[in-house]
């Protein structure tokens, strides 16, 4: 009897409140476009660093510390599977920010180098590609921020009542999204300024 009562309490709340599922549905896969279109941007930023580690180094070869920390950055992104799954698991999710962060880390600092080498500066298919991933560092940063707010309307989806009852029925959980710590570093484009003056001396 008391079961009953229960489910039928249940049944009514869902009723007039409304159950949530298909607000559930339309946010999760709000997340899933906004997923892949970081990755996208990720991708684009990935299929530069070739061109320019090749550039850069056809100027500052001696530079091996910095070209071989972006290199290494880039694999170390690529070697994880970046499937729209991964936002569903925090741990695997965490790893991926952590390695796109090193990437963005090494990218400044190759950036920064190019400031000792005028003629590496005045080279065309250098501003070109220092041109395209400033671009895709404003494009990663839009779809970031898109990505962020979709989770945050799914998760007030999921954690609200009655719609949290219905997510535990269904198995939506929450998911995990750019921390502010990492967002204030990921987020900041790799940019140099040129005026500015550098520890070491510049190339004559």
């Amino acid at each position: 009897m008391r079961i009953g009562l229960l489910f039928l309490i249940f049944t009514s709340v869902l009723t007039l409140s409304g159950c949530g599922y298909n607000t559930l549905q339309s946010s999760d896969e709000q997340i899933k476009s906004s997923w892949a279109e970081v990755l996208n941007q990720y991708q684009r930023r990935t299929d530069l660093i070739p061109n320019l580690v090749n550039t850069v180094k056809g100027y500052a070869a001696q530079e091996q510390a910095v070209l071989l920390g972006v290199t290494n950055a880039r694999a170390k992104v690529g070697s994880i599977q970046a499937t729209p799954e991964l936002v569903n698991d925090e741990q695997a999710f965490a790893k991926f920010q952590a390695a796109q962060g090193e990437l963005t880390s090494a990218l400044s600092r190759l950036l920064v180098v190019s400031e000792n080498y005028p003629q590496l500066k005045s080279d065309a298919n250098f501003r070109d590609l220092q041109a395209q991933l400033e671009g895709t560092e404003n494009r990663i940063t839009v779809a970031r921020n898109r990505y962020i707010k979709a989770v945050q309307e799914y998760n007030i989806v999921v954690r609200s009542f009655p719609s949290n009852l219905t997510a535990m029925m269904f198995g939506f959980k929450v998911k995990p999204s750019f921390t502010v710590e990492n967002e204030k570093e990921i987020s900041r484009p790799p940019t140099v300024d040129f005026n500015a003056s550098t520890s070491a001396p510049a190339a004559k």
